[in-house]
C-alpha cells in the first residue's frame, strides 16, 4: 500500500500540486492524467523518492519492493542485455554478485562457506535458480530476440534499449511499478502483450501514459491532476472522460430537474459497468464502478482545444486521389513498390507500415516534398490537400514572428484580419498576450497545436496525418480525435494512437516492399483478421 499525505510541491511561485491526500491499494492499477506540465512525471518520481516534495510524505508499507521504468537509456550500455533485466531486482541482483564473488576467490576461507551457503539460502527463496529464464521470457514477450539477451546494451538501437528497460522495471513481479510511459516505441503486438501483463498483474501499477486504449485496457482507476489539486476516480480514462464532460453538460443545464439528472448519471454508470465486464480489468473494474456515487462524477475544469477541420472552401467532387503502381527505394532499400489504389469519397483511410519512413517517404510524394519515386499519382480537379508532417522544424525554423503573424502567412482568406486570426489561435487555447509570443520559442506541443490552426486556416477538403499525436496532451489528442472523426471530406493518416486510428479509419491499408493490402475494415478487424495475417506474411517474405 501507498499512502500519500499532505503532499505539495512548489517550484518557487509555481505550484504544481498541494495538500494531496491519496492511498492505493494492491490489485489496482492507477492512470495519472493531466495537462502537459501539470506535473504527472514528477508525482512518479515524488513517489520513487527521486524527486524531494516541498511538503508532506509518501508512506510504503514495510517490505514491499518498488520498481520504476528507467528513462536513461544509456545507464546500462556496459552491461548485458539480460543482466540489465535483472538489475531490475536489486536486492536478488546484489545476492546473486556477491555470492560469484565469493566463488572467484582463490583463498576461498570458512568463512566465505558459511557467507556463500546464506546467500544460496536466501538466492533461493529469491528464486533465483530462474532468474535468467525468466529474465529471458520476459525479452522474447517484448520482442528482444534470444540471439541478442547476452550482447551488451550499447549494441542496441533505440527501440530495442526502451524494450529492455521495461523488461528490467516488470522483472521479478514487484509489490509496487512506476511506469512513465511504457508504451513508448513499442509496436502493437508488444503493448497487447504488455496490456494482458498488467491487466492481471496484482500489485500496485502507477502509469502515465498519453495512449487512451492502452489507459482503458489496464486502468482501475484514474488520478487527475487539475487546478493543483489530484483526486482518484474508480474506472479507465474513457469512464473518467466520458462521465466528466456527462456532469458538465449537466451543470450547464439550468433547466433539468435533479431526479432526472440523478437517473442520467445512474444509467451511466450501470450501462459503463455493464461494458466493464468484457473488459481485460473485468472484475476488479465492475467491483469499482458498482460502488460509484452519484456525487463521485464531477465535472473536470480542464480545456480542450476546439480542432475543426469543416471550413471547406469547396465541396469535393467524385474524383479524389488515384495512385498507380507508386514506388520508392532509398539507398538500395525498397520501401514500398506497385502501389495502386484509389481514395473514394468520404474515405478515412490508415496507412500502415512496417517503419515510420515509409509512411513519411510516401506523403512527402502525395504532397510534393519529394519528385524521386517510380509510377504515378493524380489528385482530382476538386480537391485542395493539406498536411501534418511528422516533422515540422521547417515551418519554425529561422523564424521570429509572433503566432499571429506567423499564421496569418497561411490563411486563405484575403480579409483575414488580426481578429480574425486570433480566433483560431484562441480555439488552440492561445489567449490574450499568448497570441504575442515568438514561434521560435514554442514547446512541441504549442507548435502543434499551431500547425491545427495552419490546416483550419488552410479550408482544405482532403487532409493527410502523419503521426499528429506527437508532443500533445491526452485532452489535444481527444480534441484531435473528434475533429477528424467530424471531417466530412477524405482522410489518410498514420498515427501510433490506437484509439484515434480505431474509432477514425473505415480502410485501412499496409504498405509492403512488395505491395498493398487495402482493406475496407477498421483497425481492430484488420490487426485480429487472420486472412490479412496471413497476405502479411506473404508480402513481407
Amino acid at each position: 500500500m501507498i499512502n500519500v499525505s499532505n503532499l505539495s510541491l512548489r517550484y518557487g511561485k509555481r505550484v504544481l500540486f498541494e495538500d494531496v491526500n491519496l492511498k492505493f491499494t494492491p490489485g489496482n492499477c492507477y492512470g495519472i492524467i493531466g495537462a502537459n506540465g501539470a506535473g504527472k512525471s514528477t508525482f512518479l518520481k515524488i513517489i520513487s523518492g527521486e524527486v524531494d516534495p516541498t511538503s508532506g510524505s509518501v508512506a510504503f508499507t514495510p517490505g514491499e519492493r518498488m520498481s520504476v521504468l528507467n528513462q536513461n537509456h544509456y545507464a546500462f550500455d556496459e552491461f548485458s542485455v539480460i543482466e540489465t533485466v535483472m538489475m531490475g531486482n536489486q536486492e536478488l541482483y546484489k545476492v546473486m554478485k556477491e555470492k560469484d564473488e565469493i566463488y572467484m576467490k582463490e583463498d576461498f576461507s570458512d568463512a566465505d562457506g558459511e557467507r556463500a551457503g546464506e546467500l544460496e539460502s536466501l538466492f533461493a527463496e529469491m528464486d533465483g535458480w530462474n532468474a535468467e529464464s525468466n529474465a529471458a521470457t520476459l525479452l522474447s514477450n517484448l520482442g528482444i530476440k534470444e540471439d541478442l539477451h547476452f550482447k551488451l546494451v550499447k549494441e542496441l538501437d533505440g527501440n530495442e534499449k526502451v524494450r529492455v528497460l521495461l523488461a528490467q522495471a516488470l522483472f521479478g513481479n514487484p509489490d509496487i511499478l512506476i511506469l512513465d510511459e511504457p508504451t513508448n516505441d513499442l509496436d502493437i503486438n508488444t503493448i497487447a502483450w504488455l496490456e494482458d501483463f498488467l491487466a492481471t498483474y496484482e500489485a500496485i501499477v502507477l502509469v502515465v501514459s498519453h495512449d487512451r486504449h492502452f489507459l482503458d485496457a489496464v486502468c482501475t482507476h484514474i488520478v487527475d491532476i487539475d487546478f493543483g489539486k489530484m483526486t482518484i476516480y474508480s474506472g479507465n480514462y474513457s469512464f473518467w472522460y466520458e462521465s466528466s464532460q456527462l456532469a458538465l453538460k449537466q451543470r450547464s443545464d439550468q433547466n433539468k430537474k435533479m431526479e432526472d439528472k440523478v437517473k442520467e448519471l445512474q444509467e451511466f454508470i450501470r450501462r459503463f459497468s455493464a461494458n466493464a465486464s468484457k473488459s481485460k480489468q473485468a472484475t476488479s473494474r465492475k467491483k469499482a464502478l458498482d460502488k460509484i456515487n452519484i456525487e463521485d462524477i464531477k465535472p473536470s475544469n480542464r480545456k480542450y482545444p476546439a480542432i475543426m477541420f469543416n471550413m471547406m472552401d469547396r465541396e469535393p467532387g467524385d474524383q479524389i486521389l488515384t495512385v498507380e503502381n507508386l514506388g520508392k527505394t532509398i539507398n538500395g532499400e525498397v520501401y514500398f513498390k506497385n502501389i495502386s489504389f484509389m481514395v473514394n469519397k468520404g474515405d478515412k483511410i490508415a496507412v500502415l507500415a512496417e517503419n515510420n519512413l515509409v509512411t513519411s517517404a510516401f506523403y512527402d510524394i502525395l504532397t510534393g516534398r519529394d519528385k524521386d519515386y517510380v509510377g504515378e499519382f493524380k489528385w482530382g480537379i476538386t480537391i485542395t490537400p493539406a498536411d501534418m508532417p511528422i516533422d515540422n522544424a521547417e515551418f519554425f525554423e529561422g523564424k521570429n514572428d509572433n503566432l499571429v503573424d506567423w499564421l496569418r502567412d497561411y490563411t486563405t482568406k484575403p480579409d483575414a484580419d488580426e481578429q480574425f486570426i486570433r480566433g483560431f489561435l484562441g480555439k488552440m487555447l492561445f489567449s490574450g498576450e499568448e497570441v504575442l509570443k515568438k514561434s521560435s520559442v514554442l514547446s512541441g506541443g504549442e507548435k502543434m497545436r499551431c500547425m491545427f490552426s495552419r490546416m483550419m486556416l488552410q479550408g482544405a477538403n482532403f487532409l493527410i496525418f502523419d503521426e499528429p499525436t506527437n508532443h500533445l496532451d491526452l485532452e489535444s489528442i481527444t480534441a484531435l480525435n473528434n475533429g477528424i472523426n467530424d471531417f466530412k471530406g477524405s482522410v489518410l493518416f498514420t498515427s501510433r494512437d490506437h484509439e484515434l486510428t480505431q474509432t477514425v479509419a473505415n480502410r485501412v491499408i499496409e504498405l509492403t516492399p512488395n505491395g498493398i493490402i487495402d482493406k475496407l475494415m477498421s483497425y481492430d478487424e484488420y490487426i485480429n483478421s487472420e486472412a490479412v495475417k496471413a497476405q502479411r506474411e506473404e508480402m513481407y517474405k
